[in-house]
C-alpha cells in the first residue's frame, strides 16, 4: 500500500501544479474566512468593554489562527465530487480498478495539504502580526493536540466520504451537502467559539460529530479544556471514528449495488 500511496501522491501533486490558480483561490478563502469572523468578534469584544464570553480580542485572534490551521489539515472536499462522478459516469472506470477508490481520494487530500503547508503557516504569522494574538500555550498538551487533529481528520474523512455516497441513490446531492455545510459552520466553531453559542444549540451539537472535527482540537491546544473534557473529547473522537468507518463500509457496499451511471 505504501508504494500505491506514493504513486497516487506523485500524480496528485503533479495535477495540482497544473491548477495553480484554482489552488490559490481556495487558499485565499481559507485565510479570508477566519479573518472575517475574527474582525467581527474583535469588534463585539471591544464594544462590550474588551471581553465577551471569556474571550478578549487577543484570545479571539489566537482562537481563529489555530482554527485556520486545524481546518486546513482536517477538511475534505469529497462530498462535492461524488455527484459529478455518478452523473458523468467517470466512477464506472474507477470501479474496474483493483484498488478501492477511497485510497486515491485520501492521497489527493494529503497531497493538497502538503502543498498548502508552505502557505498556511506564513498566513498564520501574517494574521498574528495584524491582530496580536494572546496564546496560552501548554507544551504538555501538544502531543494530545496532534493526536486530536489526526483523529479529527480520519473521522471527518470517513463521515464525509460516506455521506458523499448518497449520490448513489439521489444522483444530485448538493442540497444535502449545503445542509451539512450549514450545520458544520455553526457546530464546528467556525463562526464563533462554541462557548458563545446559545445553550440549546450547544445541546444539539453534543449529539453530533461536528465539534470533535474542529472546535475540540483548537480548544485543547489553547488550554481551554479540563483534563476530564480532554479525555471525553478524545473518547468521542474514537467512537465517531469507529462509527464513521462502519458507516462508510455499509454505505459503500450497498451503494455500489445500487449504482448506475447517468453519463457515458
Amino acid at each position: 500500500m505504501l508504494s500505491i500511496y506514493l504513486a497516487y501522491l506523485k500524480t496528485s501533486i503533479a495535477v495540482m501544479f497544473q491548477y495553480r490558480a484554482s489552488m490559490l483561490i481556495w487558499m485565499i478563502w481559507r485565510v479570508i474566512e477566519p479573518i472575517i469572523y475574527l474582525v467581527v468578534w474583535t469588534a463585539v469584544a471591544k464594544s462590550r468593554g474588551g471581553e465577551v464570553g471569556g474571550y478578549t480580542p487577543g484570545t479571539f485572534a489566537a482562537y481563529y489562527i489555530v482554527l485556520m490551521i486545524v481546518q486546513q489539515y482536517t477538511f475534505t472536499w469529497i462530498m462535492h465530487e461524488y455527484e459529478w462522478r455518478v452523473r458523468s459516469g467517470t466512477l464506472s472506470a474507477v470501479l474496474l480498478k483493483p484498488i478501492h477508490p477511497i485510497h486515491s481520494d485520501i492521497a489527493d487530500n494529503i497531497g493538497y495539504k502538503v502543498l498548502m503547508t508552505v502557505i498556511i503557516f506564513p498566513a498564520a504569522l501574517f494574521i498574528g502580526l495584524l491582530f496580536a494574538p494572546v496564546f496560552t500555550f501548554h507544551a504538555d498538551l501538544f502531543i494530545l493536540f496532534l493526536l486530536a487533529v489526526v483523529l479529527s481528520y480520519v473521522m471527518r474523512f470517513f463521515i464525509e466520504w460516506a455521506l458523499a455516497l448518497v449520490a448513489f441513490w439521489t444522483t444530485r446531492n448538493e442540497a444535502f451537502n449545503q445542509v451539512y455545510f450549514l450545520l458544520g459552520l455553526f457546530l464546528t466553531g467556525r463562526i464563533a467559539p462554541l462557548g458563545l453559542l446559545p445553550d440549546w444549540l450547544r445541546e444539539v451539537g453534543d449529539a453530533l460529530p461536528f465539534q470533535w472535527m474542529l472546535a475540540f482540537p483548537v480548544e485543547l491546544l489553547l488550554g481551554r479544556l479540563t483534563n476530564g473534557e480532554i479525555a471525553h473529547g478524545l473518547t468521542m473522537q474514537v467512537l465517531w471514528l469507529v462509527f464513521s468507518f462502519g458507516l462508510h463500509r455499509i454505505v459503500w457496499w450497498r451503494g455500489v449495488r445500487k449504482y448506475s451511471a447517468v453519463g457515458a
